[in-house]
């Protein structure tokens, strides 16, 4: 277990790089400036203005209908935490013209789960890059020999706390055995009453062993086997309960897992049990350890967590053990494959079993409305906000149009091809993404990020190559809501319809101004109206001058009628 986590956030660059004495500030644009665009309806384009001196030009509209063009300021670079002020202005702004501002929201606060989660996934970068290549443990045996048995006593030492700094110990008694998985009980849990029944265990370790543990396996990889057992290990101990204290205003933890147990025991990781364990919380319905758990409430939310988490174990032994990587998957794309398993999942229970689909896949959709409703305000490429649901819901949709776009079809197995890719191998981040797709980064963030808009927008047929092919959101959203909000308890708020609203405004009047933050953009709707002159766009930083060009900045356009 880490010991002392200092995990220090590095600040985000809310501006851009000052002008220097050797570059002036962009000039305004004329007919014949750089940046020329003539698209045909559902027809897009992606201009860089470090190479048209930060010019956009559209020609006059001659026909006697209005035009419209979707606009994208945004940034592609996949430097994480990446970010610059920037302006969009048309060639004349009317003096009285209020700006479209888009300025960083403040943060909302984390939920306990995923800022837990985030201190975990920093402390085993930490300790990944400790740790040489000739002293990783070696990868899982094809075989298994020695599965635990039922009535197996062990020790466990877990997290005592939100920092997971201090590490008690418990006793735990395997109670339920399968091929794969093996339930141990924390036998203080178990003589207090705070346990499920032998029923209870059996399903839920049916659940993770015929259904979970297959369907992360099949597109993840496998995990390791440290300790030789064969299984994976579920420990339900109330140590996870009392991780986050009564009244749980922040949301609960309901389980995790840490990559330091995979890792020999070291002065920096004294405390790893050198075992694949998942964590999770035990039932405790007169909340005597902290908020209230019912039995029903535990098998609910834990099966999610897990698949959630296993695919975790399966990266840290995919990038760490087998391939000797220094840091492990970055963070952002880590939790977007573990949030992609979450609907892995979900998709299992369907069709017939339509509310454990809802708790499968509830917040993966409320994290994206989340985004959604002002994506300018949020990192894609993140190491700084990554507990945030807003980003988490980015990730999230980024796997899931990768997994579309490049699969040879919409079925499991050849999504399977493209996940497996992004966890079998020793790439990481933005390199990783070009690796198993074969398309440059930049190109398919820009793709993803005119997709969120226009996939499934009614009035055009938008490009295969910006489509989802499992989601049709602007119908799901209320679908989905209008099925789970009456099959989940406590439901967060939820939009009944899907929460991207770009504002419009005459082209020519443009005055658009905000923070491009790595991999997300702007939204904005540009209108000319029938028989209108030609106009031009200055894309600048937030002074004026040019935009950095290792941010990668790009103004997205496509042509909506």
């Amino acid at each position: 277990m880490p010991r002392g986590l200092l995990a220090g956030l590095s600040s985000l660059w809310a501006a851009a790089c000052s002008s220097s004495s050797t570059q002036p500030k962009l000039a305004p644009c004329t007919a014949a400036s750089g940046g020329q665009v003539s698209l045909a309806v559902a027809a897009d384009t992606a201009i860089d203005p470090t190479q048209s001196a930060g010019c956009a030009v559209f020609g006059p509209n001659a026909s006697a209908s209005a035009y419209e063009y979707l606009l994208i300021p945004q940034a592609v670079s996949g430097a994480p935490d990446d970010s610059s002020g920037f302006l969009l202005r048309g060639a004349t702004v009317p003096a009285a013209a209020a700006p479209f501002a888009a300025p960083l929201r403040s943060a909302a606060a984390i939920p306990a789960q995923q800022q837990f989660d985030l201190t975990l996934r920093r402390a085993e970068r930490d300790l990944a890059s400790r740790v040489g290549v000739r002293h990783r443990p070696p990868a899982a045996p094809p075989l298994f020999q020695t599965p635990p048995m039922v009535g197996d006593r062990r020790v466990f030492q877990v997290c005592g706390n939100a920092d997971c700094t201090t590490h008690p110990k418990v006793v735990a008694f395997a109670r339920n055995v399968g091929t794969h998985i093996a339930v141990f009980q924390d036998s203080a849990d178990e003589a207090n009453g705070r346990a499920l029944s032998t029923f209870d265990f059996d399903t839920l370790r049916a659940v993770f062993d015929t259904l979970l543990y297959a369907a992360d396996t099949a597109a993840f990889g496998r995990e390791s086997d440290i300790d030789g057992n064969g299984v994976v290990i579920v420990l339900l101990t109330g140590k996870v309960n009392s991780l986050v204290p009564s009244p749980c205003t922040g949301g609960y933890i309901a389980g995790y897992f840490y990559g330091g147990d995979l890792l020999p025991p070291s002065r920096q990781n004294p405390d790893t049990n050198q075992a694949e364990i998942f964590y999770s919380i035990v039932p405790d319905p007169n909340a005597t350890l902290s908020c209230v758990h019912s039995a029903t409430g535990v098998k609910r939310a834990v099966p999610s967590t897990f698949i959630h988490e296993f695919q975790h174990m399966i990266s840290f032994n995919q990038h760490v053990l087998l391939r000797g990587s220094r840091t492990g998957e970055d963070l952002w794309l880590n939790e977007g494959l573990s949030h992609y398993a979450e609907e892995l999942g979900a998709r299992l229970f369907l069709p017939g079993d339509s509310t454990t689909f809802c708790y499968f896949i509830f917040g993966d959709l409320y994290n994206s409305a989340q985004y959604l409703a002002a994506p300018e305000s949020h990192l894609l490429v993140d190491t700084v906000g990554i507990g945030g649901l807003a980003n988490r819901g980015a990730y999230w949709l980024f796997v899931r149009f990768m997994v579309d776009q490049f699969s040879s079809d919409t079925s499991r197995p050849a999504a399977n091809v493209v996940t497996r890719a992004l966890d079998r191998t020793n790439f990481i981040g933005m390199a990783n993404v070009s690796n198993a797709t074969g398309t440059p980064f930049a190109t398919v963030v820009e793709r993803w990020a005119l997709a969120n808009y226009v996939s499934d927008l009614p009035t055009i047929t938008a490009p295969p190559e910006l489509q989802y092919k499992r989601w049709r959101f602007r119908t799901d959203y209320q679908t989905i809501r209008n099925a789970c909000i009456a099959r989940i308890s406590n439901p967060p708020q939820f939009p009944s319809a899907y929460p991207l609203f770009p504002p419009s405004g005459d082209g020519s009047a443009i005055n658009l101004s905000g923070t491009l933050h790595s991999g997300s953009g702007s939204y904005y709707i540009a209108q000319q109206a029938a028989g209108a002159a030609g106009f031009t766009l200055l894309f600048s930083n937030g002074t004026g001058y040019p935009l950095r060009a290792s941010l990668a900045p790009r103004l997205n356009v496509l042509r909506l009628q």
